[in-house]
């Protein structure tokens, strides 16, 4: 159902880099890259990330309540991709945990450009 997410950013280049070094336990990579925007992911074919300089040029404004959430195969794959989201310049939104009992675990964070993400797995 959904083919790919956009979000804005100031720098290319660091944005490729964050998500790319990211994502990568995940399997994804940037796999389209046309200059002022990039998608990353598993294949054409399968729900992708897109980062990009807006279209205006203007600044890239994260909205209040946007959130991209990523699915993780496990508990501890979402632990360790928060603490990589973390160690390469994100900042907590909240930090990993069960959210539902039995039912969803998750953890939050900010990019460097102050979109809101979340990795979790449910069950």
């Amino acid at each position: 159902m959904i083919g790919y997410v956009t979000i804005g950013v100031n720098d290319m280049e660091k944005a490729k880099a964050f998500y790319s070094e990211l994502l990568a336990d995940l399997g994804a990579s940037v796999i389209l890259d046309m200059d002022r925007i990039a998608f990353l992911g598993t294949g054409m074919d399968a729900p992708m990330l897109a980062v990009c300089v807006p279209h205006n040029e203007g600044d890239p404004q994260p909205g209040n309540g946007n959130m991209i959430a990523i699915t993780a195969p496990s508990k501890e794959k979402v632990d360790e991709l928060y603490h990589k989201a973390i160690s390469l310049g994100g900042s907590c939104e909240g930090e990993p945990g069960q959210r539902i009992p039995d039912m969803f675990y998750g953890a939050y964070f900010r990019d460097p450009d102050g979109n809101k993400v979340a990795f979790y797995v449910f069950g």
